[in-house]
Formats: C-alpha cells, structure tokens, sequence
C-alpha cells in the first residue's frame, strides 16, 4: 500500500539512501529540510516535495501541510560529531520531544524514530530489544529519554511508535571521518601505514543500503509497535572489516594495530539481535 510519508533527515548519510528505497516501493514523500540547509538535489524526482520548516523552530510548524500523512520518518539529529555534547540533552531532546508531540497531536498514526546501539551502553555480547538500556554518553542519553516520552505520550495519544535501533553502517554517503572512508583515502593516497586500534572489538555491521531497506520493511508493517534492532546480527572484528576491505581493494597497505587505544565508552564485544525483525518480517538481509 502506498503511504503518505512525512520525512526529516533526508539530507543525512542514511535519509538519502531511505529516500531512494521509500521512492523506488511507490510512496509519496515529503520532506522537511531547514531553510538554511535547502539546495536543489537533481537526484530528488519532482515528486517529492520540499517543505520549509526547522523541527526545533515551533513557528515554522504552519508550513507543514495540514493533510493525512501515513507515518512520520524521524532521521533527524545534529552534533553526531561529538558524542559526548551536552547540547545533545540540552538543546536537541527538548526539541524533538515539542516536534514529535505536535505530529502527534496533529493525528499522524505512525511515528519511526531512529535510536542507536548506544542505548545499550556498556552490556556486552549479543544485544536484544528485552535488555534495560544503560546509556552513558549524552547522545545515547538523550535518545533514550526521548524514546520514554514518545511510549509515555502514547497512553495520551493513539499513535504506532516504531523505535529503530540503528547498529553500525558503511557505504556511500558515510562520514568522511568515519573507519573506512580514512582507509579508502590512506589506499588512495598510497600510504605504506594505516594507523587503527587493535582491531580486536567486535562490532555489527550493515550496509547503509540494506540499513535503508530494512527501515522501509519495517515502516510498511501496519502491526509492529515497540522498540527493533536494526542490524545484521553477526560480530565482525574491526580488523576484519578493514582486511576485507584491504583484500578487496588489492592493496598493499601494512596495519599499524594498537596505535589508538580502545574507546572507554564502548564494550569490546557487543552485535544486535535481530530476531524481532525475523519474526515480524520473514526477512533476513544480507549485511
């Protein structure tokens, strides 16, 4: 069934890639982009409209067509840069929580929110949706606080929420910062060394276009109401990830392992359980 779907983010490392799979499955979208961030985007077809609005910016509101939108798609979240930014508490929870309480309001049926791994905080092994979450960075705090106000605000308001809690992803469009994309510029570049960490932490990973995919299956399903990992459910190492990517690129680059110490705020071992996303879809996605 084609939906009517409200959309923030669209701009970011994952919302372009939803974009493209929301478009290519036949539904209609709009996107909410700031004033001071729209630009023409040649990729995006005609039928997509572009609406004027701030989400943190309550009188940009009226922009917002007053018509029945499907479901409401949340991407949106700055400052992912730091971690650790008290603004993540101070400035960007509080105006999601007046944003998605007045989408609500407005009697949108279904909200998909986009969470993180991080929620988790330090429990190790193979992580599932059952587990208390723990989180000890700002960011992961606020995700989490906000995710406690939507379910709170659902015994107010009739509303599906769907919290997606988003594991690790590469591919296109990805932090120029991030692991690999400072592997492919090393490999470019032709460096003898690739500085990293021991490589040993066990991470889960999945391609930002499989990420998008999954997102869409679980938007598409009318019954789904709670919290879902978003994941491959398979550990990796970090020095697997980036020997495959070295074996793949036939380069000759050397691992310079240990060089930057391990991340305090992140267990050695941890990957997702997708057995709800199994259960409620019948799919199994390929990472």
């Amino acid at each position: 069934m084609c939906m009517n779907i409200l959309m923030t983010g669209a701009t970011g490392f994952i919302g372009k890639h939803l974009l493209r799979v929301l478009l290519a499955r036949g539904h209609r979208v709009s996107l909410l982009i700031r004033p001071t961030t729209i630009s023409p985007n040649k990729s995006w077809p005609k039928s997509v409209r572009i609406i004027s609005c701030d989400i943190h910016d309550e009188s940009s509101y009226q922009h917002i067509p007053a018509e029945p939108f499907d479901a409401l798609v949340h991407l949106a979240w700055s400052k992912l840069e730091n971690y650790r930014s008290l603004a993540h508490m101070d400035t960007l929870l509080p105006g999601d929580m007046k944003f998605l309480r007045r989408m609500a309001e407005r009697g949108i049926p279904k909200i998909f929110v986009s969470g993180t791994c991080f929620e988790y905080g330090l429990q190790e092994g193979c992580l599932s949706e059952e587990m208390p979450s723990a989180p000890i960075l700002p960011y992961a705090m606020a995700k989490d606080f906000l995710r406690k106000y939507i379910q709170e605000l659902q015994k107010k308001l009739s509303f599906q929420l769907q919290w997606g809690r988003l594991f690790y992803m590469h591919g296109p469009g990805q932090n120029p910062k991030s692991l690999l994309p400072l592997l492919d510029l090393a490999i470019k570049r032709g460096d003898n060394v690739f500085n990293m960490s021991g490589g040993e932490q066990l991470r889960d990973y999945l391609r930002v276009e499989a990420m998008a995919e999954k997102i869409t299956t679980i938007l598409e399903n009318s019954d789904f109401d709670g919290i879902i990992n978003i994941c491959s459910g398979k550990p990796v190492s970090v020095r697997q990830l980036v020997e495959k990517k070295i074996k793949k690129t036939k380069s000759s680059i050397q691992l310079n392992l240990g060089y930057y110490p391990y991340p305090n705020y992140e267990p050695m071992a941890y990957w997702g359980n997708n057995a709800t996303f199994e259960a409620i879809t019948g799919q199994v996605l390929n990472p």
